[in-house]
């Protein structure tokens, strides 16, 4: 379907395969052997592709493998353009890439080496300084790479507060075969969920989700549920063991249930059938590619709908793809630009730090008008409204503004906490903030049914009755942030 898209729209159609298990150790990894990747590539070639992507989102490719699977694609396919990317996470990329060039590989990825190593890209300067003088030079010079590396270094020190701190190469890579761009991010999100001490856990959950999911291709979106899986055993103190026993009564991440109903798709070699069955209950199956029975998406509806709540013709084709691929996420977006404007106007620096006392800045709005701004003051803090007044001159003309102090936080609510040695108290199996409530005191249910869902940092979880009766108590409301184990709801046994 994308291919046949991408040719329509004259577009060069690069097709690709992702790279996972070990190809140079099949004993250790019997589902993705070199014949299951030349397979995928001859289905490829045959539909017409005008290059080959092989996309090592892992970093698990090591340099045999990598002489092993790119000499064996251009052994068979001799013409055709291949291109690589991979991950630094073990170490090994820069040796890994210098094997594909040497092997047939025609375009690697690699990233400027103040940007590169660890999660990110193997080194540029360090692929090109090894490869000089050989058959296989990029014509490169060091002297150039230096050019662009001073300022990417000074570049990165502006988002300083956003490294995630991964210092050093990390071969577990190989055992638990976490995605380059899932690291960092699930990383922070441990830490967000109070998990952050507890990561080498979290990793080693990551493995054992990934075990009894069946072995997936972790990509986006695949690798979201196996990251959702892991911290949600990690949450509850479970094992893979006790998550396959226990199954038909967890309450599992939104994420995971929707990956057994067959949102994703159909996985190579089919689902774990008796896990599947206990994890979707009565919820919807499906057996075929999810897309092929969509309705037919409304564009125009949607547009009508969009301009109608932000503004007539405010709405332009990129906005109205993000809004149907992720509504909340959109509609999050255009609620903080409605608030402060555009906000992408202002220099990074000053984005991300506050002004000093009597600094001036200057804002181009577009060409020929551009607005001075100084910061003269900042008001005593209104304690109860927690906002302060602004004082500042725009192109000389003072301004006062009410903002919001962010770092005021409001007093903790003392929430009640389930009692575990109660089978009638349903507990919250993870941190998150309540977004949908879909029982009431008095409504009759059964083990399993959903009371509430939960949501931290986008992995959304709904949280099931532990047991058939009548709910006796709800002791949250939307929008409340739980910790793990606070109470939710009281169960009376039905007569």
């Amino acid at each position: 379907l994308g291919i046949d898209a991408v040719r329509k729209a004259n577009g060069v159609i690069e097709a690709t395969v992702c790279y996972t298990g070990d190809v140079s150790n099949p004993a250790k990894h019997p589902k993705y052997t070199l014949e299951y990747y030349l397979d995928l590539v001859d289905e490829l070639v045959a539909l017409d592709i005008h290059i080959l992507g092989i996309k090592d989102m892992a970093g698990l490719l090591k340099p045999r493998a990598a002489r092993m699977l790119i000499g064996a694609i251009r052994a068979r396919h001799p013409n055709l353009p291949i291109h690589v990317h991979t991950h630094d996470t073990a170490g090994a990329g820069v040796a890994a890439m210098i094997a594909c060039a040497e092997a047939g590989a025609d375009i690697i990825d690699l990233a400027i080496d103040s940007m590169s190593g660890v999660t990110s890209q193997p080194c540029m300067g360090a692929f090109v300084s090894a490869l000089e003088g050989s058959e296989y030079s990029t014509g490169i010079t060091t002297e150039a790479i230096q050019s662009l590396n001073s300022y990417w270094e000074q570049t990165r020190l502006l988002y300083a507060s956003f490294d995630p701190g991964v210092k050093a190469s990390d071969t577990s890579v190989y055992i638990h075969e976490m995605p380059g761009g899932q690291y960092t991010n699930l990383l922070f999100q441990a830490q967000s969920l109070g998990l952050g001490s507890r990561w080498n856990d979290v990793k080693s959950a990551y493995a054992e989700a990934n075990r009894i999911c069946g072995d997936l291709v972790k990509v986006t979106p695949s690798s979201k549920v196996v990251g959702d899986f892991a911290q949600f055993m990690v949450s509850n103190h479970l094992t893979a063991d006790e998550v396959v026993e226990r199954a038909s009564t967890l309450s599992f991440p939104k994420s995971v249930v929707e990956f057994f109903q067959g949102y994703l798709g159909q996985p190579v070699g089919g689902f774990p059938e008796q896990l599947r069955a206990d994890i979707i209950r009565d919820a919807t199956r499906i057996d075929e590619r999810p897309g092929a029975t969509m309705a037919p998406f409304d564009f125009d509806q949607l547009r009508r709908e969009l301009e109608e709540k932000w503004g007539p013709g405010s709405i332009r084709d990129v906005d109205l793809l993000s809004a149907a691929l992720y509504p909340a996420v959109f509609d999050e977006f255009q609620s903080q630009r409605q608030k402060y404007g555009n906000v992408s106007l202002i220099p990074t620096p000053l984005f991300l730090s506050p002004l000093e006392v009597n600094q001036e800045i200057q804002v181009q709005l577009e060409v020929g008008k551009t607005l001075i701004i100084r910061f003269i003051a900042l008001g005593p803090l209104d304690k109860e409204t927690a906002k302060h007044e602004v004082y500042f001159e725009i192109n000389g003309e003072p301004r006062i503004v009410t903002i919001e102090d962010m770092s005021v936080q409001p007093e903790a609510k003392i929430r009640p906490r389930a009692d575990p040695a109660k089978k009638n108290q349903l507990g919250a199996p993870m941190s998150g903030a309540v977004v949908e409530i879909k029982a009431a005191v008095g409504d009759r249910v059964k083990a399993g049914q959903a009371i509430c869902v939960l949501s931290a940092m986008k992995m959304e979880t709904v949280v099931g009755a532990p047991a058939d009766g009548v709910i006796e108590t709800l002791d949250v409301e939307l929008s409340d942030s739980l910790n793990a184990g606070d109470l939710i709801c009281s169960i009376a046994a039905s007569e």
